[in-house]
């Protein structure tokens, strides 16, 4: 798990006076969830409008309304493309009618351009021009959250077809997905927010506790971020603050801070050389909570990284007319490294000039970097520093594993479930992990090892699934077994109008992402751990330009065509089950005889309201069968 923990960014938690701060963290976010519980109350008798990108809306049964100033006025997600925009909608549309989200709000998703990867900066810049054209001088008085959901998830494939933001959690009854928990965490801001845009990622959670009387309040001029004290090796991969000198000799819970200037990805040397380091000082060893930031050593030195951050309305209403006057973007922009690194007083432009982070080097992206530098330079950058938190990242299938099986301290604060609103009875435990059951329906003669995950699945008699494995949408009936470390996730289909399907299936180690440019590169991918050339022998393929779909000189995992079409769900299961045991065990299993599909290819022939109804069909079910117990 040691990968695992250098991609987790937890920060630290320093000690409340009153309790020790794993409990003071967990008693906060369980007060968080229970309000927000009480806001997504029902009452019949209003009708209330979910707005779509286009200014349209849909009718949603009546239910009770929140009150003015109680909570967002608008709550925005990015989708990368029309397919992920009507996937999201379709979702948002079935959350409003059972209830699931507070009502009163306008709920809203915004599409990135098609002609270029925009980056999540681009697509705060084109969601600030959606709500001018929505709203006009409206939006001027609102307070929105904008959630960046952009993106198929390559990390963990399971979020792919339906979203990040969409991600199911082991908790509640319905169960929470991401967007949920989101909003519940952030039930405290709409209230001591003035007019502007509170900017989120989908795969991250932040959890904090702060004093009885105190509260988060985004209300100064410019940005503002909040802060949590992290190790520095954490700091490397996230930015990172340079806090202008503090005064007091105590620390607290809540610190409003300056900023000097803000670090995005900085090396450890430059954390030291731009005074970003923090001494331990009058910090003693209670005052670290668990997880990532137990390892720290009394002595260790600490920096300050970041999660969400706010912008007022007239910092806003700045990046949207520079927007308006570029008309396009053609390379992508990072909200964080590109927006907060132009800001403090101590910030320089020559981080515009630094591409060792970008993925992808625009012509264009230097200079676009030096103009926003120009636009935003002079502007404050405010920080909230919370010294009793922690973050998440869960945008991997490490991650996804290890929160949800392994690591007790989010299981604790969270309130995480090894078997949540599913029907199953017996789930295996060792020392260390455990299992865990999200929405799904299992025979009580399977068997799920210890460390695996299974959602939105229908598995039968005689179904043995081994350690870390994750299986998504899918439904099993017969006997199989699915090796240790499998990832197996399935989706509906339309094609040529008809429905068909398709099973996912590789190790939850392989690196989708990892690409190369010719055919006889391909040697250097690697699937469930074997050398990719070799599992085409296996399968009976042979390597040709037809192999893969899209870009032919960006090779890999994601646009290999190796997975088959079939007409049931079950059936398409159990033959990618059959591919990948023929790896694993070195038989031979050919799909010559099959339709393939890449990754890439599936998400575009994706059926979302099949995969929907199959949610609701296994809802139901559970459903029934509780109420009769």
């Amino acid at each position: 798990m040691r990968a695992v923990r250098r991609g987790l960014r937890e920060g630290g938690a320093m000690a409340a006076a009153r309790d020790p701060p794993e409990v003071s963290l967990r008693e906060a976010t369980q007060r968080k969830l229970r309000r927000f519980s009480e806001l997504r109350g029902t009452r019949e008798g209003i009708r209330v409008l979910l707005g779509n990108a286009e200014g349209g809306c849909f009718c949603v049964p009546g239910g009770k309304l929140v009150a003015p100033g109680e909570f967002w006025d608008i709550v925005a997600i990015t989708a990368a493309d029309e397919k992920q925009e009507l996937a999201y909608n379709q979702q948002l549309s079935e959350k409003l009618k059972r209830k699931e989200l507070p009502l009163g709000v306008q709920y809203h998703v915004f599409v990135d351009p098609a002609e270029a990867k925009i980056g999540n900066g681009g697509s705060t810049l084109c969601a600030l021009q959606r709500l001018e054209k929505l709203y006009g001088d409206k939006w001027n008085s609102f307070t929105i959250l904008l959630i960046h959901s952009g993106g198929y998830s390559q990390r963990l494939p399971n979020a792919s077809a339906l979203g990040k933001i969409f991600t199911a959690l082991p908790l509640g009854n319905p169960i929470y997905q991401m967007l949920e928990l989101k909003l519940a965490m952030y039930i405290d801001f709409p209230l001591h927010m003035n007019p502007g845009i509170l900017v989120t990622c989908a795969d991250d959670i932040e959890l904090y506790s702060i004093g009885e009387f105190e509260f988060i309040r985004f209300d100064k001029p410019g940005f503002t971020a909040l802060a949590h004290p992290s190790r520095l090796t954490i700091g490397t991969t996230h930015g990172v603050f340079v806090l202008d000198p503090f005064d007091d000799l105590k620390h607290r819970d809540l610190e409003y801070r300056s900023c000097h200037r803000f670090l995005h990805k900085p090396s450890i040397e430059k954390m030291y050389q731009f005074n970003a380091v923090c001494r331990p000082g009058n910090f003693c060893q209670q005052d670290f909570a668990g997880g990532d930031i137990a390892d720290l050593k009394v002595d260790s030195d600490y920096v300050y990284t970041d999660s969400l951050f706010y912008m007022d309305h007239k910092s806003a209403k700045m990046l949207l007319a520079f927007y308006e006057k570029i008309g396009t973007l053609s390379c992508e922009i990072d909200a964080y490294g590109d927006f907060l690194q132009a800001l403090g007083p101590g910030a320089t432009v020559e981080y515009t000039r630094n591409t060792s982070n970008v993925i992808k080097e625009g012509s264009e992206l230097v200079e676009m970097r030096q103009r926003i530098f120009h636009l935003l330079k002079g502007t404050s950058l405010n920080v909230i520093v919370l010294n009793n938190s922690k973050f998440y990242h869960i945008g991997t299938t490490e991650e996804y594993l290890f929160y949800f099986t392994s690591d007790n301290s989010l299981k604790s604060e969270l309130g995480l479930q090894s078997i949540t609103f599913s029907i199953f009875t017996d789930i295996p435990e060792c020392s260390c992990k455990t299992s865990c059951i999200i929405q799904s329906i299992l025979d009580s003669r399977c068997s799920i090892a210890p460390g695996s995950v299974v959602e939105y699945s229908r598995l039968g008699p005689d179904v043995s699934v081994g350690e870390n494995c994750i299986i998504s949408g899918s439904y099993i009936p017969t006997k199989a077994a699915l090796p240790a470390h499998s990832f197996v996730c399935s989706l509906s289909l339309k094609m040529n109008r008809c429905l068909k399907y398709s099973t996912m299936a590789f190790g939850v180690q392989d690196n989708l992402k990892k690409s190369v440019k010719t055919l006889s590169d391909i040697k250097l991918l690697q699937f469930f751990g074997v050398c990719f050339l070799s599992c085409l022998e296996v399968w009976n393929l042979k390597v040709t330009e037809e192999l893969f779909s899209g870009n032919k000189t960006c090779l890999s995992l994601w646009t290999a065509r190796i997975f088959p079409v079939c007409s049931s769900l079950s059936d398409s299961v159990t033959t990618s089950l059959k591919m990948l045991n023929a790896v694993k065990n070195k038989s031979s299993f050919s799909l010559n005889s099959y339709k393939l599909l890449s990754i890439e290819e599936m998400l575009i022939y994706k059926d979302v309201e099949d995969m929907i109804t199959y949610r609701e069909q296994i809802f139901l079910e559970i459903s029934l069968k509780s109420d009769l117990i």
